[in-house]
């Protein structure tokens, strides 16, 4: 009979577990804005929703170009991201890019998605090519770090933006490569590449292009979003330039750049630098020892260290 009751007990207390089990497995937490956060390469808890439904910022698909000469919608000191790729010149108007934060393009068929996140301020353009297969991608409306969380619609995994990796998914663990974009005025842009085409508002969306998503949160020190690591050594919402080679991170505030000089050497992980800084356009140019050019990015501080708090920091003079 003690042997009988025993072996109940046990039943029940496995049953209860398999229960509890099932319930974690099938929990409303492992769902996030219909993703299943399975693979997961960072903590749950970490990925937050930014408030709109996935595809609630909708990406443009279909791309409208003018040339940049008749462009009368864009002031000069309007800024933009700009892509020279392949031999050809882009402009995505930040005022744009500020309301739909992806734009699934082409280069001479080569496929590219052009990225932005108002909440970091960073605007990245990668290669939309995963294992040789071109990939598509939206706003997932979650957040990490407050950065934007991008997901591909082939398979539905989330990408970090800033970490340049897939974070869950069946692609976790994959990365897109980066391409080198100018963060800058108009003028600028179109001063250096006359002949430049530029994303036009006619993206099949009614938004109000002259109204910032977040207006007054550039100026102001505040977050949307609690980030995993912070750091006093800049000020929250200062620019910087951000680098990567071998897996070390360094980065070069434009205050610091401006301080320092147009053109200079620098070293960092082993490796000699080239930096080219333009006054006019308040951005660099980072090219190594074999005169390949290092992609940057370029953001606010808070962004770049939540994601890397071993970087280096270039101090200037």
């Amino acid at each position: 009979m003690k042997a009988l009751t025993t072996f109940f007990l046990t039943a029940v207390m496995c049953f209860a577990i398999s229960q509890t089990i099932h319930s974690q497995e099938s929990s409303p937490e492992s769902l996030k804005n219909g993703f299943k956060l399975s693979n997961l390469l960072i903590p749950l808890e970490e990925i937050r929703q930014g408030g709109p439904p996935r595809d609630g910022i909708p990406a443009i698909d279909r791309p409208q170009f003018m040339n940049g000469t008749f462009a009368q919608f864009l002031k000069d000191e309007d800024y933009v991201l700009g892509v020279y790729h392949g031999g050809v010149a882009k402009a995505y108007p930040i005022k744009i890019m500020d309301r739909h934060e992806v734009v699934n393009d082409r280069f001479k068929g080569e496929a590219v998605v052009v990225t932005y996140c108002p909440l970091c301020g960073s605007g990245i353009a990668f290669r939309a090519v995963v294992d040789g297969q071109g990939r598509s991608f939206g706003v997932s409306g979650l957040l990490y770090n407050s950065d934007v969380l991008l997901y591909d619609r082939e398979t539905e995994s989330l990408w970090s933006q800033i970490d340049n990796q897939a974070i869950a998914g069946p692609a976790s663990g994959k990365r897109l490569a980066m391409l080198s974009t100018s963060f800058l005025s108009w003028g600028q842009w179109k001063a250096q590449y006359p002949s430049t085409l530029v994303l036009t508002t006619n993206t099949g969306y009614r938004r109000d292009y002259h109204k910032k998503a977040y207006q007054g949160y550039e100026e102001s020190a505040r977050l949307a979003f609690p980030v995993a690591h912070k750091s006093k050594k800049l000020k929250r919402k200062e620019r910087v330039l951000g680098i990567s080679i071998n897996g070390e991170y360094k980065a070069y505030s434009v205050r610091s750049l401006a301080q320092y000089g147009q053109s200079f050497q620098d070293s960092f992980a082993g490796e000699v630098l080239w930096v080219k800084y333009d006054v006019q356009a308040r951005t660099a140019t980072f090219t190594n020892s074999s005169g390949e050019e290092i992609p940057s990015i370029s953001l606010y501080w808070f962004a770049w260290y939540a994601f890397h708090p071993d970087t280096e920091i270039f101090n200037g003079r």
